[in-house]
């Protein structure tokens, strides 16, 4: 177990690369707007607003989720949430749409419901669970 990660987090380049994208685009909007027409302006400031949202919530919800003996540590924009492993159901959820097979870590604790996919967690969920479940049992000795 000591050779798993204990928390996981979007990847460090894929946040790296956001910001950079979003810089990009930030100037291509300048640019639009100074010496072009105000429709392209319009449509790269979009583009600047959504992927900036992305880079700016990679970036606060460092790491995405935690697990320790004492439960799970989930963090979103509104705070952390701290999920003990009583009472805390944990499953993946496999979807097929167009063409692609998706799958997703879910945790549940009473009416809240944290999903996690591959991007948030940084690697695949299939492995994030099997670590879970060993900290789990290890944890709870169940």
């Amino acid at each position: 177990m000591d050779n798993h990660p204990a928390s996981w987090a979007p990847r460090r380049n894929l946040v790296v690369v956001a910001w950079g994208l979003t810089t990009l685009l930030l100037v291509g909007t300048v640019l639009d707007a100074t010496f072009g027409d105000g429709k392209g302006a319009v449509l790269t400031g979009l583009a600047t607003l959504a992927v900036g949202a992305f880079a700016v919530h990679w970036t606060l919800v460092r790491p995405r989720l935690a697990a320790d003996d004492d439960g799970l540590r989930a963090r979103t924009l509104n705070g952390t949430h701290r999920l003990p492993w009583t009472g805390t159901t944990v499953r993946l959820r496999s979807t097929r749409r167009l063409g692609r097979d998706g799958v997703t870590l879910e945790l549940e604790h009473g009416d809240q419901l944290f999903i996690f996919g591959q991007t948030d967690l940084g690697e695949d969920p299939r492995d994030v669970l099997d670590v879970l479940t060993e900290l789990r049992t290890r944890s709870t000795g169940a």
